[in-house]
């Protein structure tokens, strides 16, 4: 394992520079700024960091602090990036090492406890991720009516189903609910209607020079019943094409 940020020992401990840790995140502020606003989250000196003094660039003596090692995966889980997950998991990882290293009873237990806590923050991040989909779902739920299916896929994109409207005529096809009719136009199977899933309105439309009233093809629409359908049934098969 490479070492993306320099360890430290302070009291037996294992620790790390706040200021390595802020340059290895990439973050826009300096470093002093940074710092105090990430104690409000509830980190307390003495106990969490100790504040040190260190020679900058210029010559002149700045501010760092030696963090432990929980409280730097704690600042990494907080930035919300890429960096940081990169910096929590190369923490976490310090700490199996060590612990590996002396393979004693309390140890076993600490690494069994590290373990859950990684999962726990996986499963938190997932959950975070995903609540913007439940939303949308939600305000859904609410309608009614029908949907063209252009503004069906824009609802099935916002709860997380890969689809278009182009995409979604193909998908319709393939799990049997539309067909092509006269003129290649599509048409909705019978089977899907009366399921529910899906509706057809007439279009009609003037001819430009007898002014008479011309009968389309009925265009296909989607019904909340029918979306709430794909968006189980085609996020499954997404899935299954992941996997």
């Amino acid at each position: 394992m490479s070492a993306l940020i320099p360890i430290r020992e302070d009291d037996g401990r294992q620790a790390v520079s706040g200021r390595d840790l802020h340059a290895f995140l990439g973050l826009g502020r300096d470093y002093t700024t940074w710092f105090k606003s990430m104690v409000e989250y509830g980190f307390t000196e003495g106990e969490d960091f100790t504040p040190v003094r260190v020679e900058s660039s210029g010559g002149r003596p700045g501010a760092d602090h030696v963090l432990t090692l929980d409280m730097a995966k704690e600042l990494a889980m907080i930035q919300r990036t890429d960096k940081g997950k990169q910096a929590r998991q190369y923490f976490i990882e310090v700490e199996k090492r060590s612990l590996a290293a002396i393979p004693t009873g309390s140890n076993l237990l600490a690494l069994a406890v590290i373990e859950a806590q990684a999962m726990l923050t996986a499963k938190d991040q997932q959950i975070a991720e995903l609540e913007p989909r439940a939303e949308a779902w939600d305000e859904l739920a609410s309608a009614d009516g029908d949907y063209e299916v252009a503004d069906a896929a824009k609802i099935l994109a916002r709860a997380g189903v890969e689809t278009g409207r182009q995409r979604l005529f193909g998908q319709l096809h393939d799990i049997g609910w539309i067909y092509r009719g006269p003129q290649s136009k599509w048409k909705a199977r019978q089977t899907a209607v009366d399921a529910g899933y899906l509706a057809e309105k007439p279009m009609s439309h003037h001819h430009p020079r007898t002014g008479e009233l011309v009968l389309d093809p009925p265009q296909v629409r989607v019904t909340v019943r029918g979306i709430e359908r794909l968006r189980v049934r085609l996020g499954s098969i997404d899935l299954a094409v992941a996997s």
